[in-house]
């Protein structure tokens, strides 16, 4: 049996899909991990941004929270790997910027 020639979008999409990049979530679902792993008194002064190759951006009110969030940063990165396994955060990246 001989393979015939296919269009390269059907290529491109399953190698998409083969390889997890088809695989996005929704804002929500960031947001409540970061929720359950940052905890609701630090949430409700941070919202999630974007994840971008493996970093996770979380804009925060004041600088003195981002400070703070500096010291656990790797206990934050613990949680939200075991929270969200499939999506490979391997950084967060804290910046003060408007919440609301």
């Amino acid at each position: 049996m001989t393979r015939r020639p296919q269009h390269i979008g059907n290529v491109l999409a399953e190698l998409m899909a083969r390889q997890g990049y088809a695989r996005q979530r929704s804002p929500e679902a960031y947001e409540a991990a970061w929720r359950q792993a940052a905890g609701e008194l630090v949430a409700g002064y941070t919202r999630v941004g974007s994840l971008r190759r493996g970093t996770l951006e979380v804009i925060v009110a004041h600088s003195t929270l981002v400070q703070e969030l500096g010291f656990q940063k790797s206990t934050l990165l613990n949680t939200l790997a075991g929270l969200l396994p499939e999506d490979g955060i391997r950084d967060l990246r804290f910046r003060v910027g408007s919440i609301g």
